[in-house]
């Protein structure tokens, strides 16, 4: 039997996601918090391992309800941001259209279910380039657009009067992905819901120290929630990430404290990868930072060798790499073999 004879044509011109574990002794390519929060652990210790979990996460959904100042019937959960985009995807159709360079699991997905996707370039400045935009909008007439504002890779939030230009124009649903919305100086776009009834936002705890529970939700219109319910499968968030995240969103401001603590941390790591000549650093509202270089693959893989993991996106961003901000400890380290390798470089 020949099996890729029986394979769907969209997935058998696709290569498998790699997230391979590489050995080092810092690992700053993740986007993961420095911090986790251990003692929330606690939390599993009643927990009756032989029954399912709840299937609504009610009682988490209330938690978030209360921190973010809406309705649980805005929000709908899953098993991380990458099943929400699915859920997504499944239910409203193509074509999917996004900006580019910016997360590879918009296209990725869209390609999986089938769809047609539509990728329009950001502008110099890393900003939506509204003439390419709606030009695509108008032309292609999308079901779906992903907003990733801050944006990975390039750190930076779109502008909001762009971004809201495409919310009003969309003739689908716009979704603003706001992974790394906490570690911004602005606000972000949860409080204009109500005003744009085709406005979905996306968040996920994974960047805030709780990677571990792959735990990501969207909160939109009770009636956009009630039709992605539909293709969600029961119990897809476990008992032991809704126990935890309840208990880490109830823990009062430690959470807070250590996204402010990231957010000084990458101020200072900016400032100081500013001073070295011979890169290109780029300024950044997220927890990691992107910079260009000479010789992109060569820094990546003197980095490497001396133990300190980053991301080479420059099949995304021409010359550049990106760092996510770890510890004062691990960023030091970082910039001394930083410094020393571009030096051998130049």
């Amino acid at each position: 039997m020949n099996v890729k004879l029986l394979v769907k044509r969209e997935v058998a011109v696709l290569e498998a996601y790699q997230a391979r574990e590489i050995p080092c002794s810092v690992k700053l390519d993740a986007n993961e918090s420095p911090y986790g929060f251990h003692r929330a652990l606690g939390a599993v210790s009643a927990l009756q391992t032989n029954r399912y979990p709840d299937p609504e996460a009610k009682k988490l959904r209330t938690v978030l309800a209360r921190h973010l100042g809406v309705k649980v019937e805005n929000i709908l959960q899953g098993n991380g941001s990458d099943e929400i985009i699915y859920h997504l995807i499944t239910t409203f159709g193509g074509p999917v259209l996004y900006p580019v360079p910016t997360f590879s699991m918009y296209g990725i997905i869209g390609q999986i279910l089938g769809e047609k996707t539509v990728a329009v370039p950001l502008d110099r400045n890393f900003d939506l380039h509204m003439g390419r935009m709606t030009a695509a909008i108008r032309k292609k007439r999308p079901q779906i657009v992903f907003l990733s504002t801050p944006n990975n890779p390039t750190g930076n939030c779109f502008s909001p009067d762009r971004v809201l230009k495409i919310v009003a124009t969309s003739p689908g649903i716009v979704v603003i992905d706001e992974a790394y919305q906490p570690f911004a100086r602005e606000k972000g776009f949860m409080p204009l819901l109500n005003d744009y009834q085709n406005l979905v936002i996306m968040r996920t705890l994974s960047k805030i120290g709780l990677a571990a529970l792959r735990f990501g939700f969207l909160v939109a219109d009770e009636k956009i929630v009630h039709e992605v319910n539909k293709v969600r499968l029961p119990f897809n968030v476990n008992a032991l990430s809704q126990a935890v995240a309840v208990k880490v969103l109830r823990g009062g401001k430690a959470l807070g404290t250590v996204v402010q603590k990231i957010a000084a941390e990458r101020d200072l790591l900016m400032r100081a990868m500013m001073d070295i000549r011979s890169i290109t650093t780029f300024p950044s509202e997220a927890n990691f930072i992107l910079f260009r270089v000479a010789d992109p693959n060569g820094i990546h893989a003197e980095l490497l060798r001396r133990g300190i993991l980053i991301r080479n996106v420059s099949d995304a961003v021409d010359g550049c790499l990106r760092v996510t901000v770890g510890t004062s400890r691990e960023n030091r380290k970082f910039l001394q073999a930083l410094r020393s390798c571009v030096g051998k470089s130049s």
